[in-house]
């Protein structure tokens, strides 16, 4: 038999042993940056490598459709079911177990297989939506009071992540005589940010709050900013893996080498990550959230026409654009973590306006694939894609004149404190 009486030695209130605080906050803030540098890697590394891929396997259009939207898919469906994941196993647990998925998935995509492909990137994409919806509430129970400048290292991260893996997809697909062994080596940075989350989950900083903690996300639909939310993070979501997705394969197609074609959608993505500081430099200001969505989301409607009508020996100009657009995703990420009364209910804010948000945005560029398919040209769907960069700017002008629970209580304090000067 057992002897529990041990636990009766304990004083009232006496913890176990925990690491240092210091090794703790060490360990949260590379585990931010280790995640954020894997959340668009293995999405970014592929969509070079797409047309390659299809002549090396033979798949059709059907098949090349489906491949840059199961990302999207993933987000969506797994992404719903994050709180509740979380409810089960705490935050930091969850990410972890995530991350596993992350890695086992990336690693499969080395087999030259069409199912393979196809599996890899459903279970490397279920491992990276549950990061995506947990990483606001991750910032806000580990980095509440530096919460700005963490969603800044974390959205930096995974910009640098997306600007080096499409850059050297195809080099590595060329050195290797593989694309899907370029593919697989995502699964390695992948791995780092798994052993570095791994001590935080034994430690279990928070878990004991969030597990068991929930609150449902769903009713949040029949309100305004649940509402305004989940449009703002569709329309986003669509433009953003539309590029991310097509815009090698569109360079491509109007004659452009796919090395150079890989380069401009570094060049996209490497733009984003000074965009990404300036915006929220500007969102940490006083009455300046609104404009930075303005300046970002003009910045994206300039990029798409220029894409359309500029000639491709001058696409480093769309480029330029279309990755100052890219600013829109950490904003709203910023106003998640700050909204919400608990990191429950930040969770559920996330959830509902990813999973809802990304479903919406798979129609981007499974649809553009398909009707690229069917007409033989881009041309109709990238006059689509402007129309719904206009309906962003509209919307983010809207969510930046909406005031978060950090807001409001900022605002009960400085009321306070001058009712105490006045007194």
């Amino acid at each position: 038999m057992i002897d529990n009486s041990s636990e009766s030695v304990l004083p009232p209130g006496a913890n176990l042993p925990r690491k240092s605080p210091w090794l703790a906050g060490a360990l949260a803030v590379a585990a931010v940056i280790l995640v954020g540098l894997n959340l668009r890697m293995g999405i970014a590394s592929a969509s070079p490598l797409f047309h390659d891929l299809q002549e090396m396997m033979g798949y059709g259009t059907f098949v090349a459709s489906l491949l840059p939207t199961i990302p999207v898919l993933c987000f969506a469906v797994a992404g719903a079911a994050t709180s509740l994941v979380i409810r089960w196993t705490g935050l930091e647990l969850g990410i972890a177990l995530s991350l596993l998925l992350l890695t086992a998935g990336l690693a499969l995509r080395v087999v030259d297989s069409t199912w393979a492909l196809l599996a890899g990137t459903v279970v490397g994409m279920c491992g990276l939506a549950i990061c995506n919806v947990a990483m606001p509430s991750f910032i806000r129970e580990h980095h509440r009071n530096r919460a700005a400048s963490m969603t800044a290292a974390y959205t930096t991260t995974m910009s640098i992540g997306a600007t080096l893996a499409s850059a050297v997809s195809v080099p590595l697909a060329v050195q290797a005589g593989s694309p899907t062994t370029a593919l697989a080596l995502c699964a390695i940075p992948a791995g780092m940010a798994l052993l570095v989350m791994v001590p935080l989950s034994i430690s279990g900083k928070g878990s004991a709050v969030e597990k068991g903690a929930h609150v449902s996300p769903w009713p949040l639909l029949a309100t305004r900013k649940g509402l305004l939310f989940t449009t703002v993070f569709a329309l986003q979501s669509l433009l953003v893996y539309t590029v991310v997705s097509w815009l090698p394969h569109i360079l491509i197609s109007r004659g452009l080498e796919p090395v150079d074609a890989g380069l401009m959608l570094g060049i996209v993505q490497g733009v984003s990550i000074p965009a990404v500081m300036i915006m929220l430099w500007m969102a940490s200001k006083p009455n300046l959230l609104r404009s930075a969505f303005l300046l970002t989301t003009s910045c994206s409607v300039l990029g798409f026409i220029a894409l359309l009508l500029l000639p491709v020996g001058l696409s480093l100009i769309s480029s330029i654009f279309i990755g100052l657009g890219f600013g829109v995703f950490p904003l709203v990420m910023l106003m998640i973590s700050r909204s919400g009364g608990s990191a429950a209910e930040t969770t559920a804010l996330s959830t509902v306006a990813q999973s809802v948000g990304y479903l919406l945005a798979a129609l981007g560029p499974f649809a553009l694939g398909l009707m690229q398919g069917a007409l033989g040209s881009w041309t109709a769907g990238l006059v689509i894609i402007i129309g719904f960069s206009v309906m962003q700017l509209l919307f983010c002008f809207k969510l930046g004149g909406l005031r978060t629970e950090t807001d409001e209580h900022q605002l009960i304090e400085v009321d306070s404190d001058a009712e105490v000067e006045r007194s």
